[in-house]
């Protein structure tokens, strides 16, 4: 395996960080471990020819690999499903009672595999589907993992990932297949919009969100890049609105306009 040097490790976790806010810098061994038999089997003979070569490819291909690499997508169905409760019991008759043209706005923001926003829209499916007026439910999820879009689009869950899920759910949304998987139905996946977007970047929101669901995403950034996102979650969202973060996360110490409803939960005044 090719030997990280210092230099290369400083270089590598800065351009990660100042471009995509993720901090790799007590992340040595996961770098070394993920990328150090790959590189040697490309052909490179260190780790600054092949990040040369990361920067140099215009397609971003290269980059959008090494991000999969080094960027950890592990969810599952109805995690921290206290938030779901919460959501369903007072952020959508919230929504309801205040939302005239029923367009709800909702953002996964970094969504992983899809578990997350799938969830949520089977709880839309489920509150909204005997409505007499239809609403509009698409939800937006987003991650920078190309990879870890491409298996949320595709919607393929193996039997063990699906088994917290209620049997409801399971008989109404997904589909059995040969191999033993299970395919999330057209109707569930049309209730989702899939979008590779960097959190850093701009958000250019054109309509303000209900709700934002940013769970266990900041965990990776520094603490000045958790205020600047913070701050960009308020202003996306319409007065009332929620941000829900991670269990192991909280904004206490971090200046922000949120007003607190409980662990993890957070509200624009």
């Amino acid at each position: 395996m090719i030997e990280l040097t210092d230099a290369e490790f400083q270089e590598i976790t800065a351009y990660v960080r100042d471009h995509y806010g993720v901090n790799l810098e007590k992340k040595r061994p996961l770098i070394e471990g993920r990328l150090g038999f790959f590189i040697a089997a490309q052909g490179f003979k260190s780790y600054h020819d092949y990040f040369e070569y990361v920067k140099s490819d215009t397609s971003d291909q290269a980059l959008s690999n090494l991000l999969n690499k080094l960027t950890t997508n592990h969810t599952f169905f109805m995690r921290e499903s206290e938030h779901f409760v919460f959501y369903k019991e007072t952020v959508l008759p919230w929504i309801e009672a205040t939302q005239q043209d029923r367009d709800l706005r909702v953002w996964s923001a970094g969504c992983a595999t899809g578990q997350e926003p799938y969830t949520l829209a089977m709880i839309h499916l489920d509150y909204f589907g005997t409505k007499p007026s239809a609403w509009e439910s698409t939800l937006l999820a987003s991650d920078i993992s190309e990879k870890a879009l491409s298996t949320a689009k595709n919607g393929i869950y193996s039997a063990d990932a699906i088994e917290g899920i209620p049997d409801d759910w399971r008989q109404r949304y997904f589909s059995p297949s040969d191999d033993g998987s299970y395919r999330v139905s057209d109707r569930l996946r049309h209730h989702v919009a899939y979008k590779r977007f960097n959190l850093l970047g701009p958000f250019n929101v054109k309509r303000p969100f209900h709700a934002i669901f940013c769970r266990n995403v900041m965990i990776y950034f520094d603490r000045d890049t958790k205020i600047r996102l913070i701050q960009k979650f308020y202003d996306a969202l319409k007065p009332g609105g929620f941000l829900f973060i991670g269990h192991s996360e909280s904004l206490s110490t971090l200046s922000n306009h949120f007003e607190y409803i409980r662990p993890s939960i957070y509200r624009r005044e």
